[in-house]
This record gives C-alpha cells, sequence and structure tokens, in this order.
C-alpha cells in the first residue's frame, strides 16, 4: 500500500463541507422531532459533517440488515460492521487514509507531531459534545494509565515513550512523538488505532479513580476486584466483548447498542445513531439503514445454512471459504442474494510456522537450519493441496507480498514451491538423518521419530485438510507430520507456551506487510515462528530467548523503519527487511489465498463488490456500511 508522504501529511487533509442549505433525517427520527424528544437534525450534526459520496448513488432510509456472528465471543464481527470508527480510516481501495473522525490533520517537517482538527459540534450517540477534552481522557487517563494498560498499545510509542498528547483548544489535538513517526495516519486507520476516540470522558469517567472518588463502593456494588475490570465491563476495550455490552455506554458509531452481546445472547440488536456524524451527497444524514440484526449463530455450519435460505443480507465472515462457494452459488436465487468475491489481503492460506525455539531439542537445530526447511518445502505438492482443498482456485506461493502489493517480491514468493521429492530426500541424507524406524520414519540424533508436531485451531478445516495432505506427502520423505487441532484458544495457549513445533494459520502480509509483518519480523505475540523472540523483542531483552543474527538485524531495521524521515527512506528499509526474509525462508507458505466469498441481499445498494477481504482492512468497515440501503 502507498505510505503518506511528507508531503501530504503537512497539508490540512479534510473533506469539503455538505454543500447543502438544509439536511434530513430518517422518518423514525423526524417524527422524534416534531414529538419533542430530539433535537433537530442540523442541530443534531457538525457545523462541518463529513460528506461522503455514495458508491453509486444517493439511498433511502429504511430496513435492518441481518447478518450472523460466531458463538458469545465473536466481538470482531461487530468491530467490523460497526466499530471501525478512528480519526482516520483507510480508502475503500486500500492504498491511502483519510480523514475520519478529525476534521483534518498535518504534520511537523520531521512527522514528530501530529495535530488534528476536530469536527466542531460533533456529538456522541447520547448528544453530549465530542471535543479534546474526551481524546485527552482517552489517552492521558485510559492509554497513558499503567493500571489499564501494562504496556501502552504499540501504535502510540516510538523509542519507548508513549505520545505525549495535548489540548490546543476544544476542537484541536496534538500528538508529540519521541521520533520520526511518517506512519501515524496509517495506524490510526487500522483497528487498534482507535484508542484516542473510544472513551467519552463524560460517561467513563464515573468508573476512573482520578474523577469518582467513591468508586471502591460502586466496585463493591459492581462486584469486581478491582477499577479497570470495572472500566471494561462499562466502557469496554476495543477487543473485549463488553464493548458491545452496555447500552448506555456512548459512542461514534452509525448504529448504537439496544439489545447487548452477553454470554447468553441469541441475537444483537443496534440502532441508528441519531448523531451520526456523516451526510450524502443531497444533506441525507447517514446511516440509511435503521438497525442491524446480528444473529448469534454457534456452528459454521448454521451460518452457511442460514445464508442460503436467505436469511442474511450481508455475510462475509464465516461462509468465506472457497468450499462454500458452489453452495452459495448453486442457492443465490432462491436465497434473493448476489455471491461476492473479495480479494484477500493475506499472503497465504496456508501459513506452515516453523517453531525456531520448540522445546524438542533433538529437533531444534533442524528447524533451524535452512537446508531443512528447504527439503519439507520440497516434499510438499502444492498443486496438489490446490486442487483438493482449495479446489483449484489458489496458487501455490510462499509467504510473501502479492502482485498487488508495493512490496511484491517475485522470488520470495515462488522460491522452493516446486515439488521435488527426490531432491527433498537427498538433502535430508546430507543432513545426517538417514537412519529410518521399521515404519519408513527417519530419526533424530536422539533414536527418535523425526516427527514435527503441528498445532492448528479446530475451526480453520480447510487448512486441517491441507495438513493432511501434507502428512502423506511429507511421509514419502520419511518426516512424519503431526496434526494437533483444538479451539482456537487452546491452540493460542500451546503457542504461548512454546508447546509446538510448528504453527499452522493464515499469513497476513499480501498486501498489508507493514502493519501486519508477522512472517517477516517477530514483533507480534502471533509470530509463530518463534514466540521466544518475540518476548524478547517486546521486553527488550529481559525476557524470552535472543533470536537469530537475521532476525536480530531485521528487528533493528525495523526499529529504524519506524523512525523513519521520509517515505524514501522507509520504503528502502522495508524492503531490506523483505529481502533478508526472503533469504532466511524460515516459514513455509502453500497456497495463496483465492478470493473470499460474501453474499448481500440483491437489493443491497452501496455494497462495494471490490472491497478486500482483511484485518487491518477491517472487512466491510472502510466501505462505509453507514452509506449501504435497500432499493425499492
Amino acid at each position: 500500500m502507498n505510505r503518506i508522504t511528507l508531503a501530504a501529511l503537512a497539508l490540512a487533509l479534510g473533506t469539503g463541507s455538505a454543500g447543502a442549505q438544509s439536511y434530513h433525517d430518517a422518518p423514525e427520527l423526524e417524527a422524534l422531532v416534531k414529538g419533542g424528544k430530539l433535537p433537530a437534525v442540523a442541530q443534531r450534526l457538525p457545523a462541518q459533517p463529513e460528506v461522503v459520496t455514495p458508491l453509486t448513488r444517493p439511498g433511502q432510509y429504511g430496513g435492518t440488515l441481518r447478518t450472523a456472528l460466531r458463538g458469545n465471543a465473536d466481538y470482531h464481527a461487530i468491530l467490523r460492521l460497526v466499530g471501525n470508527q478512528g480519526l482516520t480510516r483507510w480508502s475503500m481501495d486500500f492504498n491511502s487514509v483519510k480523514p475520519n473522525v478529525a476534521e483534518s490533520w498535518t504534520a511537523n517537517a520531521d512527522a514528530t507531531e501530529y495535530t488534528f482538527k476536530l469536527r466542531r459540534g460533533m456529538r456522541w450517540s447520547d448528544g453530549a459534545p465530542f471535543t479534546a477534552d474526551d481524546v485527552l481522557f482517552s489517552m492521558n487517563d485510559m492509554v497513558a494509565n499503567k493500571q489499564f494498560f501494562g504496556n501502552a498499545p504499540a501504535s502510540f510509542v516510538m523509542r519507548d515513550k508513549l505520545a505525549e498528547v495535548t489540548r490546543v483548544d476544544d476542537y484541536t489535538v496534538r500528538f508529540r512523538f519521541a521520533s520520526s513517526y511518517v506512519g501515524f495516519p496509517e495506524a490510526l486507520a487500522a483497528p487498534l488505532g482507535q484508542y484516542p476516540v473510544l472513551w467519552q470522558k463524560k460517561y467513563c469517567s464515573q468508573f476512573h479513580p482520578r474523577y469518582n472518588p467513591k468508586l471502591d463502593a460502586l466496585m463493591g456494588e459492581m462486584k469486581v476486584k478491582d477499577w479497570p475490570s470495572l472500566m471494561r465491563m462499562k466502557c469496554g476495550d476495543i477487543e473485549v466483548v463488553t464493548r458491545w455490552g452496555n447500552p448506555e455506554k456512548p459512542t461514534l458509531d452509525p448504529w448504537v447498542i439496544e439489545r447487548p452481546y452477553a454470554g447468553n445472547s441469541s441475537q444483537v440488536l443496534m440502532r441508528r445513531n441519531p448523531y451520526f456524524w456523516q451526510v450524502d451527497t443531497r444533506g441525507q444524514q447517514l446511516p440509511y439503514i435503521d438497525r442491524l440484526q446480528l444473529q448469534v449463530i454457534s456452528e459454521v455450519e448454521t451460518i452457511v445454512l442460514a445464508t442460503i435460505n436467505g436469511q442474511l443480507d450481508f455475510q462475509h465472515r464465516h461462509i468465506f471459504s472457497i468450499q462454500n462457494r458452489p453452495l452459495l452459488a448453486e442457492n443465490a436465487k432462491k436465497g434473493k442474494y448476489a455471491v461476492m468475491s473479495l480479494k484477500s489481503i493475506n499472503a497465504n492460506s496456508v501459513g506452515y510456522y516453523l517453531n525456531h525455539s520448540t522445546r524438542n531439542e533433538a529437533l531444534r537445530p533442524f528447524i533451524r537450519n535452512k537446508d531443512f526447511r528447504i527439503a519439507l518445502s520440497l516434499a510438499t505438492d502444492r498443486k496438489e493441496i490446490n486442487e483438493i482443498v482449495y479446489m483449484g482456485q489458489g496458487q501455490p506461493w510462499q509467504v510473501a507480498p502479492i502482485k498487488e502489493s508495493k512490496w511484491f517480491n517475485e522470488k520470495f514468493g515462488t522460491q522452493y514451491i516446486n515439488h521435488d521429492p527426490k531432491q527433498a530426500n537427498e538433502i535430508l541424507d546430507r543432513l545426517g538423518l538417514t537412519r529410518r524406524d521399521s515404519a519408513g520414519y527417519r530419526l533424530l540424533p536422539d533414536g527418535k521419530r523425526l516427527s514435527v508436531d503441528t498445532i492448528v485451531s479446530i475451526q480453520l478445516a480447510p487448512q486441517i485438510s491441507a495438513l493432511e495432505i501434507m502428512r502423506k506427502q511429507w511421509q514419502k520423505v520419511g518426516v512424519d507430520l503431526v496434526i494437533r487441532a483444538a479451539e482456537r484458544s487452546l491452540t493460542f495457549d500451546r503457542a504461548n507456551a512454546n508447546d509446538y513445533d510448528a504453527c499452522v494459520d493464515a499469513a497476513p502480509g499480501g498486501m498489508d506487510a507493514t502493519q501486519n509483518p508477522r512472517p517477516f519480523l517477530t514483533v507480534h505475540p502471533e509470530s509463530r515462528q518463534s514466540v521466544q523472540w518475540v518476548k524478547w523483542y517486546l521486553s527488550d531483552g529481559k525476557q524470552g530467548e535472543e533470536p537469530s543474527p537475521s532476525m536480530k538485524k531485521r528487528l533493528d531495521l525495523y526499529e529504524k523503519w519506524r523512525e523513519a524521515r521520509s517515505t524514501e527512506e522507509a520504503d528502502r528499509l522495508f524492503r531490506e527487511i523483505i529481502a533478508i526474509a526472503a533469504d532466511e525462508f524460515e516459514i513455509l507458505g502453500i497456497v495463496r489465498p483465492p478470493r473470499d466469498n460474501a453474499i448481500r441481499r440483491t437489493n443491497l445498494t452501496n455494497v462495494d463488490e471490490n472491497m478486500p477481504a482483511g484485518w487491518i482492512w477491517p472487512t466491510p468497515g472502510p466501505a462505509l456500511p453507514q452509506q449501504w440501503f435497500y432499493a425499492r
């Protein structure tokens, strides 16, 4: 993706005024205005609301959007649809960032200081003004509080120092960093960049010890052990279920909670925010759709069944697998939906993360040997996996950025993807792994079978199918691939405890390499090539295990990249990181993702059928579901 240039950062990036002399709101809100229960729409909007140009045409009000969540911990589904309202947002094509909650911003010459102009007159969903004080509360009282966050979110930290956030006036805030940070606007557009606008001071300060001297009594009444627990219960956090559990909590989202998401929920209901801050080109306040109805369904198969039966109006999550495409297409007419095909931003559907810090002392030297990794790659028939598991719709590929990315590296993507078991056997023999047991499996120097204990979440059915094929392929070269499938939470626990030889998951970095560099750098808890290296990096060497010289070099380059003073310097540094990762070849990629399935009701209009599918671009949020409508 294209990074923001310093020249662009030096300009005030704003949107135009509505250009309309009058504003219009939904009929249900008009009725409340006439009844004296709600101010007129012009009084509810900012002085300069953001004007959204609808994808195809301005819409009409009404209707309920039906979609589905999986179980009672699928809170990301709500975040993606409703809650990605940061100071900035991604453009629909993922190539730039735009003002969002902020009306505009400027940056100083070396990108150490950013000044954000907020929308004068903008309001929270309860009608209270949204001002600089809310940003300062969110950043200085919440994010900077060591009791609430043991470690501040990385998006706001440079050189181990949290951004200094100050108030310029009621509608202007300034962020100062300890070093240059050209990527800050992009960080704000990602899901974890929402912290500056997450908490309303007026409501949430009652759960903060600085503002409520009677907090102990409130904690006793609510039966919680400390104020951070109470705060998260009442005001949530970005990635917790309680964010969607309190209808009283004010938000800046287009829809607000009516029936909350709780442990025993069967349905989550959300209604339009009467104070939402966007309008269309005709001056109509968004959103167009009145309500969201999110069914809580435990099993993926049941979500697919609800989809083909026409019970859902938009669905991407949990039906995206290529295996569902024939069934979705076959039932589209009956279900009155259109099947969409979304391009995944991931680098690989089956990222095979060999654990370079495995507890298996006999296996560890081989995993750290590039020739051993090459042998495993050559033993893998990716074409067979693509045809059987991915219906021929994927592409053999390593964990490299894809062609549509500015970080595309063809050598990285295509190296060692040919199937050559003869060469794989020769390499393994040269490594001294010549002894075999009665079943034909090679033996490690300690006399035990050469087994690679591989963990995978049981929900990832295609990845498990791919592993079953790989197990048979590797058996032919004397390597025993052992599959340990478990619930996602158990897989995470095993990974965090370093109890695995390899871990399988989708590999990011196809189009979001800088935002999600897990396959190239051990900077994230889900960089499964070595959680121990991640701990070393995150603790400044106090915990975990010192990484390999190659990884240490990349981590040093990454720190320099984060502090680059220009786009040109940043790009040069990150290309070097990609090149070193290619040379090191720590992780095996199997198949580049096919396009994701999604469906929309046939008359659901303004849905971008070319939107990316990913997490950093939290599908479908940046495509602005608030401008979707039902055509009549």
